[in-house]
């Protein structure tokens, strides 16, 4: 068990905590010579039972109200002491309220100083005590009345007796989800190295284990743990701990760091939270008010932006998204508290419900109705809810953050379904999951009746008309599926329904093969189809009809009407493209044309033809590659490893001439 004492400054608390355990937590040099706590304390008191009881000391004066809030929030109970001689102060109310902000729900009085006033006093500030409790969650904590300088004074006695038989009652923390240290204290070892101290908020850790300093994301090895004050090979949800760590400096930490599993946290600058104000703290709170968060152990300053409402009056909650300048990293759940821009005065508190917000569309429906259903989910109705808002379903990586746990013990529901990807699972309802088939079908049936002609629709653009918020990874594994199904195919690069094919006819196929080689021979200025035609002494469209035939087949593309390029000369199109992309960037049609060595409005064409297959997007008057297109199948990597890797001379070093597959 942990205790903090908490209270007003100059109260006794720290002369308390050596009354009890024997240990001065007051070990700076300016903390001796002005009587008060600067810094966070710490002791430890073994028990009978031979478990250790751990103690945090934490400043009392208001302008190291910062320091306090980083040393109580893992705490298990709270003890708040009191002087006799004066009796309740403001910091003694506001630690109280902060308290209960944080949810401690165990706490126990100290009234400290006895040997300084008189019996009626003791009554009087006993009596003061008991009206301040009545209106709080503890209105029924044990108080002591102590004289810490005294030698074996009853009191302190009767006080350690109800810590250590607390401490024996108290439920050990479950362990089973992701490991997370909010780290308060940063030094080192000589002989060991860099020590990282703090209370396991949830997890457990283990020596060798592999744990990442957040927000920096930096990986560290756990070279040894101790765990309240003991050596040990584990550290658990629930106790103090020192890391000794391999592989990271005392430099690259600070306070409000976390060293976590590496699956639990991502750094993120908003935070979605539900806030709620303190009454009698001022005006409403507008939008992009300054605040000052303060969250486990890290002090941040933030800004609030309204997820419902125009204004947070005082006693009021709502929904809001806390905007940072410096990464942070929470998970769902993690109690906070706010203070005002001067850091003067304590606001109110609340709790983080997705630590991952976005920068845009946070107050729309859709996005209510996610935090809606993360809330329910950390009240305790499971992630169906949340599967139920999650139309695209939830990756899980991001369903392990959410809900703080392994992938192995994340219980799926039977109404959904887990699907592969190349960048991990996803969890979707079966439901959700149709609808997404559906729409899938229904843009390439679409895409058909207006473009007959085409032999097909590139994987990145059918999801740009079909569903173009869906990810990547999940989108290709819709695909994926819908190709095993048979419910639609890919023929090279272009995907089509089953019933959309083109046969050519004897004849046909002879003319299409008479028809290529004169394309071909043309490179990159082939014949048009009316010069074509009287090549070949066949009509016009009849011409026409067959490279139409030939292009939905593969072997040729159409650039503009009329004019159809054969599918090695779009590799060596491809080729250059990629490599002036790599060169600068981004694709000049004067560069492209100098490269090509054709006229300024060819080559617009053949850019405007990348531009539509979905190969390319057009960036003001240059164009960029689209990351998202399929239109070179697999090989898609390997031009851009070529690219990267000399540009025109890589691409022929691995490719050849087969730059974009049939």
């Amino acid at each position: 068990m942990i205790v903090g004492t908490v209270g007003h400054v100059d109260h006794g608390k720290t002369s308390l905590v050596l009354a009890l355990t024997g240990v001065d937590t007051d070990r700076l040099k300016e903390e001796k010579q002005r009587g008060i706590s600067i810094e966070l304390g710490y002791a430890y008191l073994p028990l009978p039972d031979d478990q250790v009881l751990g103690f945090i000391d934490v400043p009392g004066h208001e302008r190291f109200m910062h320091t306090m809030l980083a040393g109580v929030g893992g705490i298990d109970l709270a003890l708040l002491v009191i002087a006799a001689d004066d009796g309740v102060m403001p910091q003694t109310r506001e630690h109280l309220a902060i308290l209960q902000m944080l949810g401690i729900s165990q706490a126990a009085i100290a009234l400290t100083k006895i040997d300084r006033v008189d019996a009626l006093r003791l009554d009087q500030v006993t009596a003061e005590m008991a009206a301040l409790l009545a209106g709080t969650e503890f209105p029924g904590a044990p108080l002591f009345r102590v004289n810490s300088v005294a030698t074996d004074d009853a009191g302190v006695a009767s006080l350690r007796h109800y810590l250590c038989t607390m401490a024996a009652n108290l439920p050990m923390r479950r362990t089973d989800g992701l490991f997370r240290l909010a780290v308060d204290r940063v030094f080192t070892l000589a002989g060991h190295g860099t020590i990282a101290t703090g209370t396991v908020h949830a997890g457990l850790v283990n020596v060798d284990d592999t744990v990442v300093m957040m927000p920096a994301a930096t990986s560290a090895r756990v070279r040894s743990i101790h765990a309240q004050n003991r050596v040990s090979d584990v550290g658990r949800a629930g106790q103090r701990c020192a890391l000794n760590l391999a592989g990271i400096d005392k430099s690259a930490m600070n306070r409000g760091d976390w060293l976590a599993d590496p699956r639990a946290l991502a750094p993120s600058l908003r935070l979605d939270v539900r806030l709620r104000r303190l009454a009698d703290t001022g005006a409403a709170l507008a939008n992009w008010a300054p605040l000052h968060l303060h969250l486990a152990t890290a002090h941040h300053v933030a800004h609030m932006v309204l997820l419902e409402g125009d204004v947070l009056d005082a006693g009021g909650t709502a929904r809001v998204q806390l905007v940072l300048d410096k990464p942070v990293c929470a998970a769902p759940g993690d109690r906070f508290i706010v203070r005002d821009a001067q850091a003067a005065r304590t606001l109110g508190s609340g709790i983080v419900i997705d630590p991952v917000g976005p920068a845009r569309r946070r107050r729309s429906t859709e996005r209510l109705a996610y935090l809606a259903a993360i809330e329910r989910m950390l009240a305790g109705e499971g992630m169906l809810p949340l599967l139920e808002q999650a139309l695209h379903g939830i990756s899980m990586q991001d369903l392990v953050r959410l809900c703080q746990c392994a992938p192995e013990r994340i219980s799926i529901p039977p109404q959904a379904r887990a699907i592969e990807t190349t960048q991990g699972d996803f969890v979707i309802l079966a439901a959700h999951w149709q609808t997404l088939r559906i729409r899938a079908l229904t843009a390439l049936q679409d895409f058909h009746v207006q473009s007959p002609d085409e032999a097909g629709i590139d994987s990145g653009r059918l999801r740009r008309f079909a569903i173009p918020e869906i990810s990547d990874a999940l989108w290709r594994a819709l695909v994926t599926e819908l190709i095993l199904d048979k419910a639609m195919l890919r023929t090279g690069a272009w995907l089509h329904l089953p019933d959309h094919r083109i046969v050519l006819s004897a004849s046909e196929q002879r003319l299409a093969r008479q028809l290529q080689v004169l394309i071909a021979d043309g490179r990159f200025d082939p014949p048009w189809a009316r010069d074509l035609a009287a090549a070949v002494n066949s009509p016009e469209d009849v011409v026409r009809i067959v490279l139409r035939k030939s292009a939905m087949q593969g072997a040729l593309h159409q650039i503009v009407h009329d004019l159809f390029y054969d599918h090695g000369r779009v590799n060596e199109l491809a080729e250059v493209l990629c490599a002036l992309a790599n060169q600068h960037g981004k694709v000049e049609a004067a560069h492209y044309r100098n490269a090509l060595g054709i006229g300024r409005k060819r080559a617009i064409q053949i850019l405007e033809f990348f531009d539509r297959i979905g190969y390319t997007r057009r960036v003001g008057d240059a164009r960029v590659l689209r990351a998202d297109s399929d239109w070179r199948g697999q090989q898609q990597s390997g031009i851009r490893k070529a690219c990267a890797s000399g540009g025109a001379a890589g691409l022929q070093t691995q490719w050849g001439a087969s730059i974009v597959p049939r």
